[in-house]
């Protein structure tokens, strides 16, 4: 299941890209168009332009702005940035590892081996969903 942090972010990410043909994007507007808590918004805002994800502009007309074409930008990167790991279990991750203290044998573990093809075709898929794609398909569900 997703965060609400990772659920905001996505949602934030796709309202940018929808607005920020005319200017940045304010989060004040984020949070009232989204319904996102401001300060818990600004949070996520920050780690997204600490990621390079966005990029931000002071001032007057200041707001943020997608620092990355919408097709560059895919889920599985947002949600790893907010939720960490994408699989169900610590033993299938690379980056945050951890054994199954029930796994004598972690090589010949079933268990794992179909977690583990899951986890691959789950982070293939939300690699290949873009915010460009998403956007599409509001187009095309409206």
């Amino acid at each position: 299941m997703l965060s609400k942090k990772t659920k905001y972010a996505i949602n934030a990410l796709i309202y940018i890209a929808k607005h920020e043909k005319s200017s940045p994007v304010m989060s004040s507007e984020i949070s009232e168009k989204q319904h996102i808590p401001k300060k818990f918004l600004e949070r996520i805002l920050l780690d997204l332009k600490s990621a390079d994800i966005l990029g931000s502009k002071r001032g007057r007309h200041g707001g943020y702005f997608l620092n990355q074409s919408a097709e560059d930008i895919n889920l599985a990167n947002v949600m790893r940035l907010f939720d960490g790991a994408i699989a169900f279990l610590p033993c299938v991750t690379h980056d945050y590892y951890e054994p199954c203290e029930e796994c004598k044998f972690e090589e010949q573990c079933g268990i794992r081996h179909a977690f583990m093809e899951l986890k691959h075709i789950t982070v293939k898929y939300l690699k290949s969903c873009t915010l460009k794609d998403i956007l599409q398909r509001e187009f095309l569900l409206s």
